[in-house]
């Protein structure tokens, strides 16, 4: 079964078009037609890569010199979560009908963070970033920082994002359930910048970037932080559980020694800043405080003295005219949204196979009525019915409500 998004042909068109926005265009339907491009290009990503088949959409993005994109595209989002996103919270007369576009605002940044993790992990990706690696690496340095404080302070997250969906679903408003996703999808988010920070210290041999690495964020010692407070390791009632394909998986008493992917990444960072030669002859190991130093990133910098002083304006504009669609441009959203996710590409992209809600073992069937169950027989689903007949009805009764207002809005 073919499973492809994208297309070679299409995706050099969704390529091409890529382009910058600035902070007040953000949710615009440009910037959302955009976002539709780049969450395409990513499933595409890592369908080419994990199949081991010819990665077109990283060689398109090297060929057309759009990495550069999208690294303003990551920090851009991250500039409108922090000095935008906090402003529309407060706003009293912000009542969004749905809070669904501020969502896909917030998700654009785990999005693009993602493509970049599958298509940094080749040098000429690396290569192909240009300058804008440094700003990559002034992010990853942001995020890796907070990540550790955080987890200090906080210890690791007690959920991931999608427990976070059904308990904020309780007795909260959407407001404050946007939030909580929000916190949940920058612990992941983190993660990610992990893995690009590591495929960066691999490939790069530039002095700049290694400067700015070594000498000006002195990340080794960020590093040595993580592996301290490990962010991605927890005990919950005595078992010890680790973060891997994107929830928290109880270890084994037998697996407790073995190292995790998110380990790997952070000694395998070390081993380059600290033991590659050119590393070596920079980085000052007696000089901890010099080393500490650190510096403004371009790009951050750039979007910040450009907007600086009108956060609240633009927050106002875009409550007017962005996050605050109508009935029917929802409806054509969601529309777009559900041809770019299909299920069959969605089932595709699941590192694991479904689990049978009955006895837990393999699936290989889904209920026909709701889609939203997996079973391993028949004999499984028909136990399991009286338990799942209320959520089945209630699935398919707001699929079938979904599916008639968009056919309504078509007629």
């Amino acid at each position: 079964m073919d499973t492809s998004v994208v297309l070679p042909g299409e995706g050099e068109g969704y390529v091409r078009s890529l382009e910058t926005f600035s902070l007040r265009e953000v949710g615009s339907q440009r910037w959302f037609r955009q976002h539709e491009y780049v969450e395409k290009l990513n499933m595409q990503a890592i369908l080419n890569a994990s199949s081991a088949h010819d990665e077109y959409i990283k060689e398109l993005l090297v060929a057309h010199g759009k990495i550069p994109t999208l690294v303003h595209e990551l920090i851009l989002v991250e500039v409108w979560k922090q000095k935008v996103f906090p402003i529309l919270c407060q706003l009293q007369d912000f009542q969004p009908k749905s809070t669904f576009p501020l969502y896909i605002v917030i998700h654009h940044e785990a999005t693009v963070i993602n493509l970049l993790e599958t298509i940094m992990f080749h040098k000429d990706s690396c290569e192909a970033a240009d300058d804008s690696v440094l700003d990559l690496v002034d992010y990853c340095h942001r995020k890796l920082t907070l990540l550790a404080s955080r987890t200090c302070r906080d210890g690791p997250p007690s959920q991931d994002r999608h427990s976070v969906s059904r308990i904020a679903g309780d007795g909260a408003s959407s407001m404050q359930e946007l939030k909580a996703q929000n916190a949940a999808l920058e612990f992941e988010i983190s993660l990610k910048a992990l893995s690009v920070l590591r495929y960066i210290t691999d490939h790069t041999d530039s002095i700049s970037v290694i400067n700015r690495m070594l000498c000006t964020h002195n990340l080794p010692c960020v590093l040595v932080q993580l592996t301290e407070c490990c962010p991605w390791s927890r005990y919950r009632e005595g078992q010890l559980e680790k973060y891997m394909n994107g929830t928290w998986q109880k270890i084994a008493p037998e697996d407790r020694v073995k190292m995790s992917k998110l380990d790997g990444q952070v000694w395998l960072s070390l081993y380059n800043l600290l033991l590659k030669e050119d590393c070596q002859r920079k980085y000052d190991f007696n000089n901890y405080n010099k080393n500490c130093i650190l510096k403004i990133p371009e790009m951050w910098n750039h979007i910040v003295h450009e907007n600086v002083g009108k956060w609240k304006a633009i927050a106002k504009y875009q409550v007017k005219e962005t996050f605050n669609p109508s009935e029917n441009d929802l409806r054509q959203q969601a529309q777009r949204l559900a041809q770019t996710y299909s299920l069959d590409v969605m089932e595709s992209l699941i590192p694991e196979k479904p689990k049978c809600g009955c006895c837990g073992h393999e699936a290989v069937k889904r209920c026909s009525r709701c889609q939203g169950e997996w079973y391993c027989n028949r004999e499984c689903q028909v136990k399991h019915w009286a338990k799942h007949k209320a959520a089945c009805k209630l699935m398919a009764e707001a699929s079938e409500g979904i599916q008639n207002n968009l056919n309504h809005e078509n007629v």
